[in-house]
């Protein structure tokens, strides 16, 4: 799993650096968009995954029991803490699990 994210997020860098050439206009502006402080943000992800973490998927099965449990009062995250992790680290499983706990904080 590291090694495909590693790679999603840096081969147009390594293959630059490999190459010793400049270049291609594409990889250029890919490159140029990306600053000192995303790129430590995206080191800091990949230095802090887990190797029992779960993938969006995973957490989309098990959202609406963390939602219920947070619903009745109970600690979520204690019960269900590799769902509560993935709910901090990835902002669009946090938004889906956000707007389906006021929805059932609606019809409740």
């Amino acid at each position: 799993m590291r090694e495909s994210w590693w790679r999603k997020l840096f081969g147009p860098l390594s293959a630059l650096v490999r190459r010793k050439q400049p270049a291609a206009p594409a990889e250029s502006d890919a490159l140029s968009r990306l600053d000192a402080e995303t790129l430590q943000g995206l080191v800091q992800m990949i230095f802090s995954t887990r190797p029992d973490e779960l993938s969006c998927g995973e957490c989309f099965e098990q959202v609406d029991r963390f939602a219920e449990l947070v619903l009745v009062g109970k600690d979520a995250a204690e019960a269900m803490p590799l769902v509560q992790d993935h709910l901090d680290r990835c902002g669009c499983c946090r938004e889906e699990f956000e707007a389906l706990l006021m929805a059932l904080e609606a019809i409740a």
